[in-house]
């Protein structure tokens, strides 16, 4: 592997270089060497290669972060673990099937939202689908007779449809069906930061706006392509079709590095479940100070590794580091040195006299009169008697 990698500029360019090479295989395959293209899609041919490449190497950049390099790292000890494999494809179906197929994360902060997120994801993933495998030559269809259709699949025949049948019209109208329904999820989207003063006031133009305009221009013209074919008799059907094209170019090229980039990292959700939860929902870290669980072994020792690549371990005098203690203890601690001041003796979480003589509440519990040791008031004080 080194010898090959010398080969090369960079690892990032020798995995550009092999999907590259696997593209024009799958290809050179599909397409019974390259005699069954359809040069009608040849501009989105060129655009699929430079977002294939383009996401490589934006997936490669972040791979290489630190942060993400270690979850990846424990996600792969963890799958070659034996007495983990249960609970491994027990978290990943589990952690797939809700936060990417449903995608309850996003339900979570509203139904609205939820519905939009949902349509603009799925028809995105539908059309990508749909457009890779007639650009690429992945799929087609041949005409058997003039009333039946066979689809090939990487140059092999497989079923055979009628050519006006429900199923073909399904096939034909794949595009339109996601078409619709990314359409829906932008408007709801634009409604949204349109009409809520809260969104207003921290999204970007070119950032997240940018990408839902994107999108529409993408959707609408499609769909108005449709139309032209179908009900108006090819009207401005060159014009209209190269529009699209352009269109859909931009998004391919854009795609990579832009914000909708999340859309095929978010896979990577199903690694927390399955690196630090021993339990599902159960912690087994016990903090240093108060013996509170809050966390799993597996996830403090990960952000150890994380920080000290970054030069940034938060190691403590006694040779403990922060991410040892629990929340609570770890606040209670960066207070203690804001303020130049050692561990109170006795209770941990009592109250702390600072140089000004001013009273400050305890870490981690909730405040009460006991608390702070003061006076009981009169008819308490006759209740007890």
């Amino acid at each position: 592997m080194k010898q090959l990698e010398r080969s090369f500029y960079s690892k990032t360019s020798m995995y550009a270089f092999f999907v590259t090479l696997l593209l024009f295989m799958s290809m050179w395959i599909s397409t019974d060497q390259f005699t069954d293209i359809d040069m009608a899609l040849l501009g989105y041919m060129i655009s699929s290669f430079i977002f294939a490449i383009g996401l490589t190497i934006r997936m490669c950049s972040w791979l290489i972060r630190p942060a993400t390099h270690q979850v990846v790292k424990r996600s792969i000890k963890n799958l070659k673990t034996k007495k983990r494999t249960k609970r491994n494809v027990k978290a990943i179906v589990k952690t797939a099937f809700e936060n990417i197929f449903l995608q309850k994360f996003i339900f979570k902060r509203g139904i609205y939202r939820g519905v939009q997120h949902f349509m603009i994801a799925w028809g995105c993933i539908g059309s990508f689908a749909i457009t890779f495998s007639l650009t690429f030559g992945w799929m087609r269809f041949d005409l058997i007779d003039p009333h039946t259709y066979q689809v090939v699949v990487f140059n092999f025949p497989t079923m055979k449809m009628a050519a006006h049948g429900f199923l073909a019209e399904l096939l034909y109208n794949g595009l339109n069906i996601t078409a619709m329904m990314v359409l829906i999820g932008v408007i709801m989207a634009l409604t949204r930061r349109v009409r809520s003063q809260d969104v207003k006031v921290t999204q970007r133009v070119e950032f997240d706006l940018f990408p839902l305009y994107l999108l529409l221009s993408v959707t609408v013209s499609g769909l108005v392509l449709t139309v032209s074919y179908t009900f108006l008799d090819g009207w401005m059907h060159p014009y209209l079709t190269l529009f699209h094209q352009m269109t859909v170019v931009v998004l391919l090229v854009y795609f990579p590095f832009g914000k909708l980039f999340h859309l095929p990292i978010r896979p990577l959700a199903a690694a927390v479940p399955m690196n630090y939860q021993e339990v599902v929902k159960v912690d087994t870290r016990a903090c240093e100070k108060c013996g509170t669980s809050y966390s799993s072994d597996d996830q403090i020792t990960d952000v150890k590794q994380i920080l000290s690549a970054q030069n940034f371990d938060l190691q403590l005098a006694d040779g403990r580091y922060l991410s040892d203690y629990c929340p609570a203890c770890r606040r209670r601690i960066r207070v203690m040195k804001q303020m130049n001041m050692e561990a109170p003796l006795g209770n941990p979480y009592g109250p702390i006299s600072t140089m000004n003589d001013i009273h400050l509440s305890g870490f981690g519990k909730k405040r009460s009169d006991e608390f702070y040791n003061l006076p009981k008031k009169e008819e308490e004080k006759e209740a007890v008697k």
